[in-house]
């Protein structure tokens, strides 16, 4: 999950658990109006399946389904097949399933013919299935090799497009489906020297897009020209327009500090669909330090 919290684990010890379906890393954004306490934290939500993307602000709480803002058509309904297709490599994968428990056999043999006979997938996540994300209608989000258990994998990876399959694994039996696929995304470090020579590129503000997301105090003193503001702070403002402010399929570069907010928020447009996304490593602090020493320092 990404939440958003006034709680503030230390960033430089992350809780750290494994998610039973998926082992994928849920960044954690702890904000707070203490500019003094202001910490990023990353963690493994414990989960016994990924849960769909939920954004809990500490003055308003909104669920954002990413599905509806990566793909360009609704969700397609469920239509049953078991068998496997073709495995490309590099390419994730959008899907959502159900988890029943593993002596439920008859359960997931009724469920089955039921979406045979035209129910959707997602529906009948919400009233049977017993991974969390039930509540998002089974949905998983995008995913990639080595984020999940070796059978949910296997299963995701080799299914036809829109057709539900079923597998097992150690919590149970599952009924997925793929709705899309696409290209891996990138997610990079960009060191400030390299950075300052694409800034000298006349053309580079245009083919790509700049945010920073320290807050506006931190701008003040100190800042780079070409960048779009997004202040962490005003996270439950800017996040869930996020793919209406910006263009996922643009090469993304985000700056705060010393390069760990940034890396979180990084990670989680990584997340939202977003293509290509560089974290500036060590901030403008370092670009600073590095590249133009006429920029303050704080």
């Amino acid at each position: 999950m990404l939440r958003a919290s006034c709680n503030l684990p230390s960033i430089a010890s992350p809780a750290i658990s494994i998610c039973a379906v998926r082992l994928s890393l849920f960044p954690i954004f702890n904000l707070t109006p203490s500019s003094s306490a202001r910490r990023i934290a990353t963690a493994f939500a414990p989960s016994s399946a990924l849960v769909s993307q939920t954004l809990n602000y500490s003055t308003s709480s909104l669920t954002l389904k990413r599905v509806l803002r990566m793909m360009d058509h609704p969700a397609p309904r469920a239509s049953a097949s078991y068998t496997t297709g073709s495995n490309d490599v590099g390419r994730e994968v959008l899907v959502q399933h159900l988890l029943v428990k593993e002596e439920d056999q008859n359960t997931l043999y009724e469920l089955q013919k039921r979406v045979i006979r035209g129910e959707d997938l997602s529906d009948l996540a919400v009233e049977y299935s017993i991974c969390p994300s039930k509540e998002e209608g089974g949905m998983l989000g995008w995913v990639r090799k080595g984020q999940m258990v070796p059978e949910f994998e296997e299963a995701a990876f080799n299914a036809p497009l829109n057709k539900v399959v079923k597998c097992k694994t150690q919590f149970g039996w599952h009924l997925l489906q793929v709705l899309s696929e696409r290209e891996e995304s990138v997610l990079e470090d960009i060191q400030p020297e390299d950075f300052h020579v694409k800034l000298q590129d006349p053309d580079f503000l245009e083919d790509a897009q700049c945010i920073d997301v320290r807050e506006p105090h931190e701008v003040e003193r100190a800042s780079l020209s070409g960048f779009q503001v997004l202040p962490l702070q005003q996270f439950g403002t800017w996040g869930p327009e996020i793919t209406t402010k910006l263009d996922p399929q643009k090469d993304t570069y985000v700056l705060c500090h010393h390069g760990m907010r940034s890396l979180q928020v990084a990670k989680w447009l990584q997340t939202q669909g977003f293509r290509k996304i560089y974290n500036i490593a060590g901030g403008i602090h370092a670009y600073a330090l590095k590249v133009d020493q006429s920029i303050p320092t704080y």
